[in-house]
């Protein structure tokens, strides 16, 4: 089973990649974005068989290691 985590900082906090990059694709002439927000995706090989309980496992995966939930927040997707 396969379970992809996408992390990205949650809204109001500072992010400076992001910051660097929209700055970036102006200065190559993207004048049209507004902002950028940089992430992070995780890709997982998991052994479970059950996707709920897949599921419960990253999500318990993401508070304790791959997201920082005091600033990210994640979303677990889960492919059978």
């Amino acid at each position: 089973m396969k379970a992809r985590v996408h992390v990205t900082l949650k809204p109001g906090v500072l992010d400076p990649q992001g910051k660097a990059i929209a700055n970036a694709l102006h200065s190559l002439g993207f004048d049209g974005v507004k902002e950028a927000r940089q992430g992070k995706v995780i890709d997982l090989d998991l052994d479970d068989t059950d996707a709920e309980a897949a599921r419960a496992r990253v999500d318990d995966m993401c508070r304790q290691l791959l997201a920082n939930t005091v600033i990210e927040t994640y979303r677990i997707e889960v492919d059978p």
